[in-house]
């Protein structure tokens, strides 16, 4: 059983950056994927990207790749979404969300349901 809780967001003016935080405790942690939402009013939850158990394999979405990077220190036990570049489409809540193994890190970063333990989510606003 993992907790998870997100921190970090706030207001950023666009071009702007911002990094969110995603503490984690319980077990055995260092062996889940990890991995990073979003989602705007009216929207569907969006896959960002995840990060391997071990911290060396990261995937993103084509909508942050270049501007967003994931890392993790599992001896921190904290996962980070380091947002650069952003655009008033950035602009949601953001969840970090477990799951064990790294099976979904390879076959299904971004499915929601792949994901068993997620974080309340912190708001995020691009805006001028």
């Amino acid at each position: 059983q993992l907790q998870l809780m997100e921190s970090g967001g706030g207001l950023v003016q666009p071009g702007g950056s911002l990094r969110l935080s995603c503490a984690v405790s319980g077990r055995n942690y260092e062996f889940h994927t990890v991995a990073w939402f979003r989602q705007a009013p009216g929207k569907e939850r969006e896959g960002v990207g995840c990060v391997s158990s071990n911290g060396a394999g990261t995937n993103y979405a084509d909508s942050v790749e270049g501007r967003f990077t994931i890392s993790r220190d599992n001896a921190k036990r904290r996962v980070y979404l380091q947002m650069n570049a952003v655009t008033p489409e950035d602009t949601a809540t953001y969840y970090c969300a477990a799951t064990e193994g790294d099976g979904t890190f390879h076959v299904a970063c971004y499915a929601p349901d792949r994901y068993h333990y997620w974080g309340q989510g912190t708001q995020v606003t691009v805006s001028s």
